[in-house]
């Protein structure tokens, strides 16, 4: 069997290898040649039949990632932690379906992206940051390839759909003024991976985000963000105009489980937004919960479907918003080597 390489796990390595429960797994078989890009090189790297690596080598593996200045003291790891990391790590994963783009997304500069980031946003600042995204790749249009996730949310700060948003701009200001010196990075690379490290910190899924977005100049076109006042059937053909199915639109409004908009905890990332959507708290009470675009979701017989999927079950959520996260960041985007 082979397992799906995820660049997530490198990030997250550091909290799993700490765990008594976390062991990594024997892999049994037949001699394996995995290569992936790393700049202009290309890496090989073999796996040997019965290999087995225990949870004393990843602690150990752990220990040598911390021990370079200490974790989150300095953003500039040394490329050696994580050379280790991968040299035990690159035996264990397969890249069977796994576009390159997404292999180069295992790089010193996400690292020191995400760390940044890490500096600056806090569990009550990340539904603020995740906002930013939607209502960045939100305004991609299939028909006519305009919007998407381009940057030119910082010229469109001003629209009313985007009030509040300012605030979440001036916090990842920093991070790029901090970064644009050593390791330039466009506010499309940089609003993708914020918004990924933002569920991450709140206790969701670990989103890998592939690099090497462009930016746009000049704002997207107005009137491109579905309205929330739209009911499911406009929501639904609204979200299929910009190549996601209902599904998808389901699974990303999930979001609204964090931030102010009353379904659980505000800073915990989890399924408590669809068990809520269940419950239609809103008929009854007078508090403001959720949008309108929230409350039509679960009047709709097909979206409904996914609602209570979701509802019972939150490893299917996070692996559905995981994909659809994807998909969402790298929706009209513009690569640097296209």
């Amino acid at each position: 069997m082979t397992t799906r390489f995820d660049s997530s796990f490198l990030f997250s390595f550091n909290h799993l290898s700490s765990s008594p429960q976390f062991k990594t797994p024997a892999i049994k078989g037949r001699r394996k040649i995995f290569r992936f890009k790393s700049g202009a090189k290309l890496i090989e790297a073999s796996s040997s039949p019965s290999l087995s690596t225990s949870s004393s080598s990843a602690r150990n593996i752990n220990n040598e990632i911390h021990s370079v200045n200490g974790f989150g003291d300095n953003v500039l790891y040394k490329r050696r932690a994580v050379i280790i990391a991968a040299t035990v790590l690159l035996p264990l994963i397969g890249f069977d379906g796994f576009g390159v783009h997404a292999a180069e997304s295992v790089t010193d500069k996400t690292l020191i992206i995400r760390e940044g980031v890490r500096k600056v946003v806090t569990k009550g600042k990340a539904a603020g940051v995740l906002r930013l995204v939607f209502h960045d790749a939100g305004t991609f249009d299939m028909n006519d390839k305009s919007g998407g996730m381009n940057g030119s949310m910082v010229y469109e700060l001003d629209r009313p759909e985007n009030a509040g948003l300012k605030k979440s701009v001036k916090i990842l200001e920093k991070v790029k003024s901090e970064l644009d010196g050593t390791e330039p990075v466009s506010w499309a690379d940089l609003i993708a991976v914020a918004g990924a490290e933002a569920v991450s910190l709140c206790g969701g899924p670990l989103i890998p985000v592939q690099l090497g977005r462009k930016d746009l100049t000049v704002p997207d076109p107005e009137g491109k963000l579905p309205e929330e006042t739209l009911n499911a059937s406009a929501l639904k053909q609204s979200f299929l105009s910009k190549g996601f199915s209902t599904q998808e639109l389901v699974a990303l409004s999930g979001a609204h489980t964090i931030g102010g908009k009353g379904f659980g905890s505000p800073t915990v990332f989890d399924n408590s937004y669809y068990k809520i959507l269940l419950e239609k708290p809103w008929a009854s009470s007078a508090s403001m919960i959720g949008l309108p675009s929230d409350h039509v979701l679960v009047e709709d017989e097909e979206c409904l479907r996914w609602i209570n999927t979701y509802a019972d079950d939150q490893r299917k959520f996070f692996e559905d918003f995981k994909n659809a996260y994807i998909k969402l960041v790298n929706s009209g985007a513009m690569w640097k080597d296209a």
